[in-house]
Parts: C-alpha cells; structure tokens; sequence
C-alpha cells in the first residue's frame, strides 16, 4: 500500500516520534497526459450553444483532467491535482462541483471550470474510498464508499460552509484545501450523525462541528453506489455479494438482495428508483424491482468480471464493460445483446454522450466508441446480436466453442491518448540514477537528483541494460522509490535521506575543492523548494492584507515566526551556484511534492506552484531546516577499517602494523597515495630517486577491506609508480 507521511506522537509517550515523510513525483514531459490507468469519467454537458462540453478523467496517477471536446479532438484544459495517491471515482454535483475520490482515504472538492484548485478536503473514511454516488435533482447531496465497508451520505452545501475567522479550526492558510478536525462551534446540518455497527468511529469534531450520516451495516468492503435522481434511495454493494439498499435522509438500511455469487463491482438506478441493475465478478448483470424485492432478470452476456455499467435515459438498454475488454449493449426487455467493441485493456467506467460512449480502461488512454445512445436500436439493426442467456457460464461456454461474436466497431471515433506507465525500475549503486521500463517496454536512465531523464534507449532488454550500467560503487540507502502513480516516486525519510555524501569532483562540480564532500539530499531538497524558497524571500517581512484587515495575534506571530525563519538566514542564498545548477529541477516538467505538515494531513503540489506561503504546517519541519539552512540530522561518523599485507610473492615489506581506518566514503586515489608514500617509495627508493628494477612491473601488495581484496601493481615511473587498485578483479573507485 502506497501511504504518504505517518502521524505524529500525540499519546505523550517517551517513544520518538515519526517524522513525516517527504515524497517528489518525477512528471513525464508532457503533463497534459495521464501516465496510468484511467478509473473514472464524468460529463459536463454545455447549456449554452457553441460552448463546448467537458469530459472529466480520474487516474491511477493521482490526477484528475479536464478535456475540452470537439467533435473530432478532446484537449487538455486543466489538470486537478491534489490526492496523494489513486483517484478511484469521480462525479460532478451542484454549482458545478467536481466531487473526487481517491485511496488516499479522502474526498476532494474542486471548481470544475477553474484552473484546478482544489476547494476543500474531506476526512471521514478509514480506508480507500473506491466509489460515489450523487442524486440528479438534490444536487447537493452525494454518498462515498471505501474498503472499510463504511457508507457516507454527504450534504455538500453543509460540508462545504465556509469556516468562520472568528473560530479556532486548524484549517489550510495554505492553498491545499485540506481540512483537519476541529470544533468551530458551528451547527450541524440537518442531517443527523448515524453511528456504526462495523466498527465506524464517527469523527463529530469534522470540519467546523459537520459529520455525515452514516450508512451502517457493511461488515466488508464496498466498490459500488448508486441514487435515484431525488436522493430518496441509495444502493450498494461489494464484497458480501449482496445489494444493500438504504435510506440516505436516516443511513437506515430498508432492504438486502440476493442472487450475486461474487463481488459486485457496478450499480444503476432508474429515475424513479424503482429498479437496480447489478454487475459483478461473477460475470452477470442483474436487473431488480425494489418493489418487489428480488431480481426480475439476469443477462449472461460476459465471459469475466463486469466492472462498469451505463444506461440509457429511458432504462431500456443497458452498456456494460469489465474484465473481458469487451463492451456490450443489452435490452432489458427482450434481452438482446451486441458486442460492440473490444481492445485490449480490461472497462474500468463508461460515460454515454449523445451518440457516443467514452470508455475508460486500466490503460492511460480514454476511447470514444459510436453507441447511438438516443435510439440504440439502430446498431441492432447492424447484425450480429445474440440472445443473452440468463446463467453465468452460458457466454463463457458459447465463447469456447468457437461461438464468440464479431464487433460491431473495430477502431474508436476519438481517442485522448495517455503516456506509458512506468512497471519496472532499478535503483543504480551510484544511487542517484533509476533505470525505468514503461508499458510500451522503452527503458530509461534518470536522474532523481535533477529530475531528468538523462538516457532514452528506446525498446532494449531491461535487464541487460542493468548490467551494462552496473558499478563497483558503495553508498549509503537515502531514499526509496516506487511507480504505483505510473511515475517515479523518491521518498525522502530523516534522518535516513541524509547518509549519503558525495565527493564534488564525482559530480564534475568545478570551482570546489576536490574533496569537498556534499550531502546528496541536501542539495536535492534545495533544488525542489528553489521556487518556494525565492517566492518566500520575496514575500519576508510584514505585508498588510489586501483587504485591509489587523491580522489576530496569532496570525502574526504565526507570520512573524515564519518570517523571521528565512530573514535570519541568508547563507542559503550564498550557496555555490555551481552546488545548486548540479541539484537544478526542470521547471518545464517540474515534479510534484507529496508531503504533509503539522496540520491538515497529506497534500500534492507541483514545485512551481508553491507561493512561498506554505510552512511548517504544509511542510514537515525538517525539510525546512535543511533549505533554510538551519541544519540538518547529526550523522554518525561512520568509520571504514581495513588491513594492508603483502600479496603472494611480492618484494615489498608492509611497514604498518594492525588495522586502519579511514571515512566511509574514502576515495580510492587517497589509498593509493597512502601506498606509494608510506610502503612503496620507503621500500624502493634509490638514491638517485629511481625505483629499484626487482620493483618495477612485479611487486605487488593485497589491501583487504572487510571481504574485499585489493590488488595493487606497480610499474617502472621516475618520479612515481602506477597504481591500479582491483576489487573482486574490477578497477573500483571507491572503498
């Protein structure tokens, strides 16, 4: 599980607390792209005519985007970026409100025509939040479900309440839109709070005194919600097989349904609420009346797991898609189906526009299929329908028997292109370069220190590129990564991230001396704030409000402290130019900070979007002790020890006695120096300042450190020998 950052220590134990954890994203060069699997759609149809419509995309890259469409392009307008991890799902409600969420256990809320802002933060669920659900003419009332087997019902205009000034919330003065718990004193909605019974601790000190109702009953995790259009009736199901069915107005459960023998992964509800259709891993669709109370008709129409589903205004037709790759359309009265279309990459949501449908996949890239959804009788006049069976393994059986049907379409009418994720990386021993393989199988060398792509070697063998860049080179472990987000994750931890040092003259810097040592990820954390820190400088010092507002006495001694944390120090300016273009972000495609600080809970960022005003309640503490050059962890003085004796037939006696020791990141040249002044020359100088002959070309010495051998030869030379040192039969650079 991908989790950013941990929580402080707040038990008043004596046991350490756990700093937070710094988190940088590696952004492809073109960020109008999504780089992983897409989750989620939602349409905004225009009202005003020659005004385009938008399409909403939620990723497995943690990004929401806005398409503008055309009748033959789809382009980028705006990326929304906030969550820390997966967007799961995503919906649009009143006063266009885009609602997401992500299994970073949160929901977000955004301006949906803005630049990508996000408006507000919200906490409740233990767990990943996998679906959403909202009704068509209370559009102010939504629900969320996790893997916690929790059920909220929200009412956004309650939760989205400005916060008073006058009440003491620890709230975002950053602009995160996060919220943390806190009493404002507030009153709460209408909506009254429901607890639990699966073990669902209800957080009533919410965002200013909010809490939703609680929808109790689920023992397991929940993947899919649906409401009727008034908000009278919610639906869910998952892991128990079964569909719930629920009062949103109380969180009262009114009804459970039988007949799913698996997850259930997709749920509709007609207008009315009348009836439910239902698609799961068992491969089935099933259409309920609620009046009744069972299931009136059951659609064996694919081969795996149905995991999306679309209907038609009316309700007589039903489009599903899933683990199959397939997209199907199906009437519900006489049970006729047509295959569509089918790709390579399993459904993950669909979004009926007009005549058309979008489709979603596992894959970066979102397709847009002909569906004559106004009247989609006419694609059954095409040919190639069948009868769907209403038993699980009747398609899976006709699909083995050579029976499988023809799609109707073969290619897309439109296709928003996504960028490769990256599935496989290695971190290099030098450990500041990454090797990358993406799905196109186009491997990569990158510098984490920079940002950059450094080598593009096109479609090669991973690991025989591994080998080929493989060197006899030791340092410290100072970061971990992974690609969850499709993109390069460094994860920095203090004090860890500050173990590894690097010599000036390994990183080509000119103008240091040759054993000025510079910590790696100190440099790299003050190549990732440069923006922030310059903006913040400019911002030092007291500034009015525009409005014309005395700041509170806490806001000014919050300020003032923040302030004066960077007047004090100017030696961060005076850095060496030539330290900071070696550690210098790309501001093209500049990477994303995920991290947190004392309040508010995790948050994602580019570099060049932060404004200087973030501080330690955005950023953990010690980040900004590193940038502003306040310090950084006390490292141990990790010492090297090591033995030197003569090889195996060598002439030359060794003249120390018992171990040595020098710095962990002892440069090799020291110990060949070492050899020639204190073993080498002792032992054959002659008086004429030449080497005796028995000397050159054949003595040799063996220095051992820990379980490595060092072989040293020397050669004839007037003012001094050549000495390559060898470690496991390899010329080493390090020791």
């Amino acid at each position: 599980m991908h989790r950013v950052g941990s929580a402080g220590n707040t038990s008043g134990s004596s046991r350490p607390r756990k700093e937070k954890r710094l988190t940088y994203v590696l952004n492809n060069a073109d960020d109008s792209k999504h780089c992983a699997g897409v989750n989620c759609l939602a349409l905004l149809k225009s009202s005003v005519p020659d005004v385009s419509d938008y399409l909403f995309t939620g990723s497995r890259d943690g990004t929401l985007k806005r398409w503008a469409l055309s009748e033959d392009a789809a382009t980028c307008s705006a990326t929304f970026e906030s969550h820390v991890d997966w967007v799961n799902d995503a919906l649009l409600a009143g006063n266009n409100t885009l609602v997401s969420c992500s299994s970073d256990t949160t929901l977000k809320t955004w301006n949906c025509l803005s630049d990508g802002v996000c408006t507000r933060t919200l906490h409740q669920h233990s767990d990943y939040v996998t679906c959403l659900a909202a009704a068509e003419k209370n559009s102010n009332v939504i629900a969320s479900g996790g893997l916690g087997g929790e059920v909220f019902i929200w009412d956004l205009e309650a939760a989205l309440v400005p916060v008073s000034k006058s009440t003491d919330v620890k709230e975002d003065d950053s602009p995160n839109g996060i919220i943390a718990s806190s009493n404002s004193g507030l009153p709460i909605t209408s909506l009254r709070s429901i607890s639990s019974s699966s073990n669902i601790s209800l957080h009533t000190t919410q965002s200013h005194g909010y809490s939703p109702v609680a929808a109790k009953g689920h023992k397991e995790s929940v993947y899919a919600l649906a409401m009727n259009d008034s908000g009278t009736l919610l639906v869910s199901g998952g892991t128990e097989k079964v569909v719930r069915v629920w009062d949103p107005r109380s969180g009262s459960k009114t009804m459970k349904l039988r007949g799913h023998t698996d997850n259930i992964r997709a749920l509709l509800l007609d207008s009315t609420g009348r009836y439910c259709l239902s698609g799961s891993s068992d491969s089935m669709i099933r259409l309920w009346d609620l009046n009744q109370q069972r299931c009136v008709h059951s659609y064996a129409v694919h081969t795996d797991s149905v995991w999306a589903l679309a209907s038609t205004p009316t309700f007589s037709h039903v489009y599903s898609g899933g683990r199959d790759s397939s997209l199907y359309v199906t009437d519900l009265a006489t049970r006729e189906s047509l295959l569509l279309c089918t790709k390579e990459h399993p459904i993950s949501q669909l979004a009926l526009h007009d005549d058309s449908i979008w489709v979603a996949t596992t894959d970066s890239s979102v397709h847009k299929w002909p569906a004559e959804g106004r009247d989609p009788q006419k694609v059954f006049q095409k040919g190639g329908s069948f009868l769907a069976g209403n038993l699980s393994f009747s398609r899976a059986r006709a699909c083995l028997e050579g029976s499988s049907p023809a799609p109707v379409y073969q290619e897309p009418s439109l296709t928003i292109a996504g960028i490769p994720g990256i599935v496989q990386h290695e971190i290099l021993n030098n450990r500041r370069q990454v090797l990358t393989k993406d799905t196109a199988g186009s491997v990569k060398l990158w510098d984490i220190t920079k940002g950059v792509v450094i080598e593009d070697y096109g479609e090669v063998s991973f690991d025989e590129k591994k080998e080929k860049l493989f060197e006899m080179v030791s340092f410290p472990t100072w970061f971990t990564t992974d690609t969850r987000l499709g993109s390069l994750s460094i994860h920095l931890d203090t004090p860890q991230c500050f173990s590894a040092e690097i010599y000036s003259v390994d990183l080509n810097i000119v103008g240091l001396a040759e054993d000025h040592k510079i910590c790696l990820a100190e440099e790299t954390l003050k190549g990732l704030f440069a923006h922030w820190f310059a903006k913040r400088r400019t911002k030092s010092g007291f500034q009015a409000p525009a409005n014309g507002d005395v700041p509170s006495g806490k806001e000014t001694t919050i300020r003032s402290h923040s302030h004066s944390r960077v007047e004090v120090d100017d030696n961060a300016e005076n850095h060496s130019s030539v330290v900071r273009h070696a550690f210098e972000f790309s501001t093209v495609s500049p990477p994303s900070i995920i991290t947190e600080g004392s309040h508010g809970g995790p948050w994602r960022k580019k570099i060049t979007a932060l404004d200087g005003t973030e501080d330690e309640k955005d950023i953990p503490r010690w980040c900004l002790d590193c940038v502003l050059d306040k310090g950084v962890p006390g490292k141990d003085i990790t010492k090297c020890s090591f033995y030197l004796h003569p090889c195996e037939g060598a002439a030359v006696q060794v003249l120390t006695q018992g171990k040595l020791s020098a710095p962990r990141i002892l440069r090799i040249h020291k110990v060949i120096n070492y050899v020639i002044e204190k073993i080498v020359l002792t032992d054959a100088r002659n008086s004429d300042g030449t080497f005796s002959p028995g000397l050159a070309g054949q003595s040799q010495l063996a220095t051992t450190v820990g379980d490595g051998t060092f072989r040293l030869g020397s050669k004839p030379h007037k003012l001094k020998p050549t000495i390559e040192i060898l470690c496991n039969n390899q010329a080493s650079g390090y020791i």
